[in-house]
């Protein structure tokens, strides 16, 4: 599926990013397509190179059992759904990533990457913490490169979970994807530095609103990005912002101030189907384009979406 033909005019470029423009003000080039759970129907201004990654999406799929308890429960979200998402956004990789819905069942996120194309998809799994060795090798093995801790929620992970579960995904090349609420971001601190192997944050690390750049989490995140070993995921603006849609400005100071200290450590996610988002939806496109003009620049637009998201979850380089 890979996107060869790149339209020179809708480029992203150093002079338009500096020319202060935003993603709504530059023309659109190419024809709509409606997809589910996302708003809009045109193509992103920014075309996405070759092996770009979305990083964080979900599938639902009604005819597999939810978890006791959960409170995410969302219509069916199905891989033809999200392959009309690439096929409009101009994606060619992805990782799925396993939602509160289901708990530690991972059975739909992963035979998703099999309808979908296990070449070009991982998944991130949650698992229970007494997981035994063998399974965490057969995780590994059906393209899982990670364990969500999606603390936000009631799940079966708590904060201690990341105490005993850590240093064993350390030892199999894995991540801990942490989505934590700031509170808990601060209350935490110590412990998040101290962990073995990679962090990942889910959406922009819900750093809180209006405080942003000046907020305690924020300077949490930078200091664990500043040790080298933690991602963030340009993800979900919705979460954290107050000034909302469609530009989520405030969130977008936070996206473009991480993409500035740690360019090589991010990675861009779409959220779709954007399961918390239940009044209207986000159009995907636009929210590339935002991104687009968060990176700053074409070198760091494709570093990001392609050349990151090979070396956190282990897709093959991209030959130019």
């Amino acid at each position: 599926m890979g996107r060869t033909n790149v339209v020179a005019s809708a480029s992203l470029t150093r002079r338009t990013v500096l020319a202060g423009l935003t993603a709504s003000a530059l023309p659109r080039f190419a024809t709509a397509q409606e997809v589910r759970w996302s708003s809009g129907s045109e193509k992103p201004r920014f075309v996405p190179p070759p092996g770009a990654t979305d990083c964080h999406f979900h599938t639902y799929d009604k005819s597999y059992p939810v978890m006791k308890g959960a409170t995410l429960l969302p219509e069916d979200a199905l891989p033809e759904d999200y392959r009309a998402l690439q096929r409009r956004i101009g994606t060619t990789r992805g990782v799925i990533i396993q939602p509160s819905t289901y708990g530690t069942d991972n059975r739909l996120q992963i035979a998703s990457r099999q309808a979908l194309g296990p070449e070009n998809f991982r998944v991130v799994a949650v698992v229970p913490e007494d997981i035994s060795d063998t399974d965490l090798r057969r995780l590994d093995e059906q393209g899982v490169r990670g364990v969500r801790f999606n603390l936000g929620f009631p799940g079966a992970l708590t904060v201690d979970s990341l105490k005993s579960l850590a240093p064993r995904l350390a030892n199999l090349g894995w991540h801990c994807q942490i989505n934590m609420r700031p509170k808990q971001i601060e209350d935490n601190a110590d412990l998040l530095a101290s962990l073995p192997g990679g962090l990942v944050l889910d959406h922009l690390a819900q750093i809180p609103q209006p405080a942003g750049l000046e907020s305690t989490p924020y300077k949490i995140i930078r200091g664990l990005l500043d040790r080298g070993k933690t991602w963030v995921k340009l993800s979900g603006p919705y979460v954290s912002s107050k000034q909302g849609a469609p530009d989520y400005a405030d969130a977008g100071a936070v996206a473009a101030a991480y993409v500035k200290a740690a360019p090589e450590r991010m990675v861009w996610g779409s959220d779709w189907p954007h399961p918390s988002e239940k009044e209207r939806k986000p159009d995907d496109a636009h929210l590339l384009d935002l991104f687009a003009v968060w990176a700053g620049g074409e070198a760091v637009f494709k570093r990001v979406l392609v050349d990151n998201p090979a070396e956190l979850y282990g897709f093959p380089k991209v030959v130019p």
